[in-house]
């Protein structure tokens, strides 16, 4: 699929304005925006936003905010060409390590350490490689959690490359079952899990939300971990209290820091209680219990 750069330039003050607004306009939609000095005499700074497909669309909603934030100029589209910008941008980045895990590529195998316990992704379209805080924090307190509670069973919704589910495979020796909206997300994921040896313990499916009987037939769960968005995680806080089992435990990630207070409230609302928060940079994992 085409992808887009939308771009506008104005003095620092409202760039950083027209930063905090098109961040709170396009949040469900994932997009990513960015912030740049680009003359600092000048004091003039660069908004960047990369959108799905021609931008047409996201362009006419970033004026609209523009327009009705009295802000004057309009943004500019331009089509990228069709690059695996996730595949391209990885290369040469160097292995991470969170807790114990080591996540790297296939050319870094000789950085595994005797304890390791080493998860091997390839750059490619499926989101998650250990590099972004959301992910590193997950592992992170997955690690802790696994070793404090000793689950059986675990469901990793959002699963993206399955890196998650491959880590608490590897980790405590359960089934896993990874998920994911994204069906070529899926594929990859599933391409992971052979290459990383877990594969009669990891199943990957293709499902929103929890609508697959896959999800229902193994609850419920005694962990389930989900980096996705803030908005749809406290969404699925319904669905999340349904399908873990009493006295499980929510590993949810995706969330800014911003945010937390409203998810953990979400959460709250479905008698869930608030165990620990790790902070990674702007980004957080939660840690909930139910029961």
């Amino acid at each position: 699929m085409p992808q887009a750069k939308l771009s506008i330039t104005a003095p620092r003050a409202d760039a950083r304005r027209i930063y905090a607004l098109f961040e709170v306009e396009f949040e469900d939609d994932g997009y990513p925006v960015g912030i740049t000095e680009i003359d600092e005499a000048r004091g003039i700074e660069l908004v960047e936003l990369y959108v799905e497909g021609d931008g047409a669309e996201e362009k006419r909603r970033a004026d609209q905010v523009l327009a009705a934030s009295g802000i004057d100029g309009s943004v500019e589209a331009e089509i990228l060409p069709e690059i695996d910008w996730v595949t391209k941008s990885l290369e040469g980045l160097k292995p991470v390590r969170a807790g114990r895990f080591l996540v790297h590529g296939s050319h870094d195998r000789n950085r595994i350490r005797a304890n390791d316990l080493a998860i091997e992704i390839e750059a490619g379209l499926a989101f998650g490689t250990g590099h972004h805080g959301t992910t590193a924090g997950c592992l992170e307190t997955i690690e802790r959690v696994t070793r404090q509670e000793h689950p059986r069973n675990a469901l990793d919704l959002g699963a993206g490359s399955a890196v998650l589910a491959i880590g608490l495979a590897k980790l405590a020796r359960i089934p896993v079952l990874a998920t994911d909206i994204d069906a070529v997300a899926v594929e990859v994921a599933r391409e992971n899990i052979r290459a990383n040896g877990v594969a009669s313990l990891v199943d990957a499916v293709t499902a929103t939300g929890f609508s697959h009987r896959a999800i229902a037939a193994r609850a419920p769960y005694d962990l389930i971990v989900a980096n996705i968005l803030a908005r749809p995680l406290m969404n699925l806080a319904p669905d999340m209290a349904r399908h873990l089992a009493p006295g499980g435990s929510l590993i949810l990630s995706g969330i800014l820091t911003r945010q937390r207070r409203a998810v953990i409230a979400a959460y709250a609302g479905q008698q869930f209680r608030h165990v620990h928060t790790l902070v990674k940079g702007e980004w957080v994992t939660i840690h909930l219990k139910r029961g």
